[in-house]
C-alpha cells in the first residue's frame, strides 16, 4: 500500500512541472507591490489640503489606495513565505514574447498621445483602436489582417466607440476634450 504524499511535496512537484515562479520570485513581487504602496503613501503626503465635506480631504483616496495596495503586497509576501502561491496555475502562453503585436499596440497608444491635439479625440482614439486591434489579432494568429474590408471594419468600430464617448464627455458632462473642430461635435 502506498503512503500518502504530503501536500508540500505535491506543491514542489507541481512547481517543477510547470513554469510557476519560485517562492523567492513570488516574494519579490509582493515586496515590489509594498514598495509601490510606499511610493503612493509618500505621494499622498505631498498633497496639501484640509478635510472637506464629511472630513474627507483630497489625500483620502491616495491614502486608501496605498493602504489597500500595502495590504495586498503583505498578503502576497505571506503566501510566498509560507510555501508559495499554492493555487497558481501554469501561466501558459508562448515561451517568448510576441514583439510584433506589442509594437502595433504600442504604436497605437503613442500615436494617439502624439496626435490627439492635431486629429482630435475621435480620430485619435479611432487610430489607437485600429492599430491595437491589428496587434491583438496578430497575437492571436489571425490571417488577412490588412485587407481593406478588415481595415474598414476596424476603423468603423473605432469610430462607433470613440464618437459617443466624445459626445458624452463634451456635451453632457461638459468636460473639454480636444476636437477636430470648435463646434464640440467633432
Amino acid at each position: 500500500m502506498a503512503e500518502p504524499v504530503p501536500s508540500s511535496d505535491l506543491h514542489a512537484a507541481a512547481a517543477e512541472a510547470c513554469s510557476v515562479p519560485s517562492p523567492r520570485w513570488q516574494a519579490a513581487v509582493g515586496a515590489a507591490v509594498v514598495l509601490v504602496a510606499a511610493g503612493m503613501a509618500w505621494g499622498a503626503l505631498q498633497i496639501p489640503g484640509d478635510a472637506g465635506y464629511g472630513g474627507v480631504g483630497p489625500s483620502f483616496l491616495p491614502w486608501l489606495c496605498a493602504a489597500v495596495l500595502a495590504l495586498c503586497g503583505a498578503q502576497l509576501m505571506r503566501e510566498a513565505f509560507t510555501g508559495g502561491y499554492r493555487q497558481a496555475a501554469d501561466p501558459g502562453g508562448e515561451p517568448r514574447a510576441a514583439l510584433a503585436p506589442f509594437a502595433w499596440v504600442t504604436a497605437g497608444l503613442l500615436l494617439n498621445a502624439a496626435l490627439i491635439e492635431t486629429l482630435g479625440f475621435i480620430l485619435g482614439c479611432t487610430l489607437c483602436y485600429a492599430l491595437a486591434v491589428q496587434g491583438l489579432r496578430r497575437a492571436n494568429g489571425q490571417q488577412g489582417l490588412l485587407r481593406p474590408r478588415a481595415l474598414v471594419v476596424d476603423v468603423g468600430t473605432g469610430l462607433a466607440i470613440a464618437a459617443p464617448v466624445f459626445w458624452l464627455f463634451t456635451q453632457f458632462l461638459a468636460i473639454n476634450l480636444p476636437g477636430l473642430t470648435n463646434t464640440g461635435w467633432l
